[in-house]
């Protein structure tokens, strides 16, 4: 994992002020600008804050939405129990979140997690507000109390998930938080529409906030984006502006970045302006991603596949 010293982060926000005038950040004719920041260990945020704090600076709306599956794993580890991973018969592989993993999980997301994440972009002088997806009715959406999964070849219902499908955004909220001049810091759990807050994958959480508010995505991750060969980063596929190309796009994810993927479609199917996957681990890894880092993908990317299903 990259570090850097505050001192470097604050240099580099001056370096970034001082070439304004070449970088995507004058908010007023801008859209807003929805971060999804990594739980994983490789994730460093804070080239993410120092970025923030100039894009508000700078007048530009964001929301700032992030993971923390590994501090989830972690903390149940230390309680003695195993966290525990099933696989789709599409495929994707996904947290099981019983009822005791989704205690844990209330305890270091909104918790631990959020507050930690908040405090650091007030630190950077970020007006920053942390608020779940219950806070609100911020995210909601239906239950799913069983799932489908793979186990030794065979496809079974397992029972006992305390998960959900976001299909609501109360974007009112967040215009309203913007509209005063605070940077929201979202977290999941949903609100299910039994009332009681369960699961949900954090890169869809902001693809669903992204497409309510017409947002650019930005989903950093540890690496510089999709490749066409995984294992070598000299294959970024930078853009996908076709439907042949996001083809391609689907064909090349594996592993976590299949989830990133496919937040990108959900994101623009819910009305996202741009989704960008890009690189964590730069000093100013947000605005490397507007002006061009990372693998882009655009509303063209999804244009036949949206005509074929009208």
């Amino acid at each position: 994992m990259t570090g850097y010293t505050r001192e470097e982060l604050l240099a580099a926000h001056e370096q970034l002020v001082d070439n304004e005038a070449n970088l995507l950040t004058d908010g007023g004719s801008e859209p807003p600008v929805v971060v999804k920041i990594g739980g994983a260990k490789a994730v460093d945020p804070q080239g993410a804050v120092s970025d923030v704090a100039h894009l508000v600076a700078n007048g530009t709306d964001v929301v700032v939405v992030h993971g923390g599956s590994t501090a989830v794993d972690e903390t149940l580890e230390e309680l003695g129990e195993e966290p525990t991973y099933v696989e789709s018969p599409s495929g994707v592989s996904g947290r099981f979140t019983d009822e005791r993993t989704m205690e844990v999980f209330s305890m270091v997301m909104p918790g631990k997690l959020n507050t930690d994440l908040t405090a650091l972009f007030r630190e950077a002088g970020v007006d920053a507000l942390g608020l779940s997806g219950v806070d609100g009715g911020l995210l909601t959406g239906p239950r799913k109390s069983a799932v489908r999964v793979v186990e030794d070849g065979k496809k079974k219902i397992k029972r006992g998930d305390h998960s959900g499908k976001i299909t609501a955004v109360n974007a009112t909220l967040l215009e309203t938080l913007l509209d005063g001049g605070y940077t929201p810091i979202v977290t999941v759990p949903m609100l299910a529409d039994d009332g009681v807050p369960v699961n949900a994958d954090a890169d869809r959480a902001a693809a669903a906030v992204a497409g309510a508010l017409g947002a650019k995505l930005v989903v950093l991750t540890d690496v510089k984006g999709v490749y066409a060969d995984p294992d070598d980063e000299s294959t970024l596929i930078e853009t996908a502006d076709t439907p042949e190309e996001f083809s391609a796009l689907e064909s090349a994810a594996e592993g976590f970045m299949t989830k990133k993927v496919m937040a990108a479609k959900e994101a623009l199917d819910g009305g996202a302006a741009e989704v960008v996957v890009s690189d964590a681990n730069l000093n100013d890894p947000i605005v490397t991603a507007l002006n061009g880092g990372g693998t882009h993908v655009t509303p063209g990317a999804l244009v036949e596949a949206e005509e074929a299903e009208q």
